[in-house]
């Protein structure tokens, strides 16, 4: 093995030793209450310290009241919005375990993490998850109650007894506070008493075989990368941060928890369509998002430049021109010239500084993480004064591994490691990790838990190099796993399967890695789809014909379209080209075994395939 970084020691704060000390950390610190907001319509409903306090005690108290107790898990199905922090610090302050699970998965796919983590109690947002886990309720057995955010204020609990009102969970743990003596005392030492070996949350995240797998990270884990990486961002009380993506994902997660440490401001979006219209109304200073966010708002700066026409698209051009020449200097860690820096300037003034105002004008920095940045989004943004700092991690490693340092990035690269992290590259490549936020292994599955962790090193499954600054490069992917420019994850293999079950098709494989959207090259089993069309009184034709017919397309647009309501919303396949031949081992499509070689297949078919994503 190579030699590795060394771990680096950083600032820790001795009163939060677990996620459980949050809440006793934000009253107690800052000299200005901490806010949770949410944009709704045109309403910004915002939380002072006191009241987010108050509600993560009452809840706390509320959820025991319930029976939840020591290590019992309690999952939570909703979209981003203050309520969903509230009840997992009041999980967590209660000393039971927190499993997220993404609102848009499937009744089946819920089903599963529920079973599997054997949760007592889980927290949906709205009547739709509500309904979605009731159509599967029969089938989980340890699940005793379902808690509903978005039940009408004052209502009695909704339906039947075992389903209550988040309002009503409130309201039991408050009773509980001012009628038993000591309850509101008891809070803070039950809290305090929780070790920081103790599982705080089971995240599950898929795998190559397609069987999501829950990852155990304890309030160790968590509470040291959010000290780490809070060292890193440079955050402060005067920071505001617009919070957009799900809080089911381990890095907005992590996000967030770093956000409360530092006595950030958080608002959440009302949802990804509206991020425009709150980033004006919220005027952040910080915002995380995954690469698909920024190649968007790429797009839409270039195309609202272009479209402006004459002299306010060539002094746009011009500007990008001075300004891009300057980033790829410095993000490169070289000085630019004095006429660069110059023009640089001048284009700020006149061009950017405009864009940046409608952006709200206060944004010092934006994070990336979930999957790779393109370079030239990463220098867009730069040259238009608002770096992208790239992060990477896996849900695995809490999730923050490293980051790009403000001062200091590497376009090309993902940073460096944060403070007590080590890296490594083994033998073949692949980057391994030591540190305190691994995580203890994936719940019930002690064989895979065995593989990752084998010599005391996290083994993450990508393809790396460490130079001699410690900066970080992904080169390749061990996992066969597709991660979309969204940070979605999706494990092709079982959706590849299914496809294959169709009698009309012989091979499919499912496309979509570092792309906005699944897509799929399929070959037509052509025998089959020869007598399918004599059955519906079609003509046949030549194989490239075919593949190109639109009455043909749409005969397989209908087996997607049957296997997309079986899916959740960001593994569905959006498009399809039909291919005129088999793959075959000859041409290298296909190993000795038969296996696809996914690398030569998108690069034999790269015009079809780059006709799947053309716009």
């Amino acid at each position: 093995m190579t030699e590795s970084t060394p771990a680096i020691d950083g600032e820790i704060e001795a009163d939060v030793r677990t996620i459980a000390d949050l809440p006793f950390h934000m009253m107690g610190r800052f000299p200005k209450p901490v806010t949770l907001g949410r944009c709704r319509g045109d309403e910004l409903i915002e939380l002072s310290s006191k009241d987010v306090f108050e509600r993560i005690r009452d809840l706390s108290l509320g959820f025991r009241a319930l029976g939840i107790a020591h290590g019992d898990r309690v999952a939570i199905i909703a979209e981003s919005r203050p309520e969903w922090l509230l009840c997992d610090l009041g999980v967590l302050t209660g000393r039971g375990v927190t499993v997220p699970i993404y609102p848009t998965l499937s009744a089946a796919q819920a089903k599963y993490i529920l079973h599997d983590s054997g949760a007592r109690l889980a927290v949906v947002s709205t009547k739709l998850q509500l309904e979605k886990i009731q159509e599967v309720r029969h089938l989980l057995p340890a699940l005793e109650a379902v808690v509903l955010m978005d039940a009408p204020a004052g209502a009695p609990s909704p339906g039947s007894p075992s389903v209550l009102s988040l309002e009503e969970v409130e309201r039991r743990g408050h009773a509980r506070m001012t009628g038993e003596w000591g309850a509101g005392r008891g809070f803070r030492d039950d809290a305090r008493a929780i070790a920081p070996e103790d599982l705080a949350t089971i995240i599950y995240t898929s795998g190559t075989t397609g069987e999501p797998k829950g990852v155990m990270l304890t309030h160790h884990n968590l509470a040291s990368n959010m000290r780490a990486a809070a060292e890193a961002l440079k955050i402060s009380q005067d920071d505001v941060a617009l919070s957009f993506l799900p809080l089911s994902h381990a890095f907005e997660r992590m996000v967030s928890y770093v956000y409360l440490f530092a006595g950030v401001t958080i608002i959440f979006a009302e949802s990804f369509d509206t991020i425009a219209r709150d980033m004006g109304r919220v005027r952040p200073t910080v915002l995380t998002g995954v690469p698909r966010v920024y190649e968007k708002l790429h797009a839409r700066i270039l195309d609202t430049a272009n479209n402006a026409g004459g002299a306010k698209a060539r002094m746009f051009r011009w500007a990008l021109a001075a300004g891009l020449a300057r980033a790829k200097a410095v993000l490169r860690g070289k000085t630019p010239g004095p006429l660069t820096s110059v023009a640089a300037a001048i284009g700020d003034r006149l061009v950017f500084s405009t864009i940046r105002e409608k952006l709200g004008g206060r944004l010092r920095f934006v994070a990336s993480g979930s999957a790779p940045l393109a370079d030239n989004v990463m220098e867009f943004f730069h040259a238009l004064g608002i770096p992208i700092i790239e992060g990477y991690g896996l849900t695995e490693t809490a999730p923050i591994l490293t980051f790009n340092p403000l001062s200091a990035m590497r376009v090309g690269t993902v940073g460096r490691a944060i403070p007590g992290v080590e890296l490594r590259i083994a033998d073949d490549g692949e980057i391994l990790a030591r540190g305190p936020n691994i995580m203890t292994g994936y719940f019930n599955k002690p064989e895979a838990t065995a593989t990752a962790l084998e010599g005391g090193w996290f083994h993450t499954g990508d393809i790396g190099q460490i130079d001699g600054e410690g900066y970080l490069s992904i080169t390749d992917r061990k996992k066969d796993l597709l991660v979309t420019s969204g940070g979605k994850k999706i494990a092709p293999q079982p959706i590849e399967a299914v496809l294959k079950r169709s009698p009309l098709v012989a091979e499919a494989v499912l496309l979509g890695d570092r792309r906005k959207y699944a897509a799929s090259l399929i070959v037509p089993e052509f025998k089959a789809l020869e007598r399918r069309l004599k059955d519906l009184g079609r003509p046949p034709g030549a194989r490239e014909e075919l593949v190109a017919r639109e009455d043909v397309i749409a005969l397989y647009q209908e087996i997607i379209d049957a296997l997309n309501r079986e899916l959740s919303q960001y593994e569905r396949i959006k498009r399809i080209a039909l291919l005129p031949r088999e793959f075959t081992v000859e041409s290298g499509e296909l190993t000795p075994t038969l296996k696809i070689k996914r690398k030569v297949v998108e690069e034999k078919w790269k015009e079809q395939i780059e006709g799947l994503y053309r716009e």
